[in-house]
């Protein structure tokens, strides 16, 4: 399978190195080509593109080739959401995942289909689970 992952800093780094070793063929887009670094060479069967969403073609492959799952982990909200609804929307990609920083955001683009992962929520939530049996 196909796994297309924007942004490679420790999270999509990550996700790109685990998808990997379950099998997945993964191409990783990072505009700073020294954070492809973080991959370490580990990748089997990588294709790195230095450059940001916006100019990869990855989505556009042939249905065949195209990510059956993308990930979008950049370092702005609303390159992650805008390149997320795109490959949902125009390349027609099921499992997009976008991670969104503020949680009033996440929740609005939640409602209208898109997968969010908001880290900032999940740490409010935490943080209030915690100290609420003090």
């Amino acid at each position: 399978m196909n796994a297309l992952i924007i942004g490679c800093g420790r999270v999509g780094a990550t996700i790109a190195l685990q998808l990997n070793l379950e099998g997945w063929d993964v191409t990783v887009v990072d505009e700073n080509e020294d954070a492809l670094s973080r991959l370490g060479g580990q990748l089997a069967r990588p294709v790195h593109r230095p450059g940001t969403g916006w100019t990869s073609t990855c989505c556009a492959r042939p249905a065949s080739r195209r990510p059956r799952l993308s990930s979008f982990a950049t370092n702005g909200d609303n390159t992650n959401i805008v390149i997320g609804q795109v490959a949902q929307k125009r390349f027609g990609i099921n499992c997009v995942v976008v991670r969104i920083l503020d949680p009033a955001r996440a929740d609005f683009y939640a409602e209208r289909g898109l997968r969010t992962v908001c880290p900032t929520k999940t740490a409010i939530d935490t943080l209030i689970e915690a100290v609420s049996g003090l």
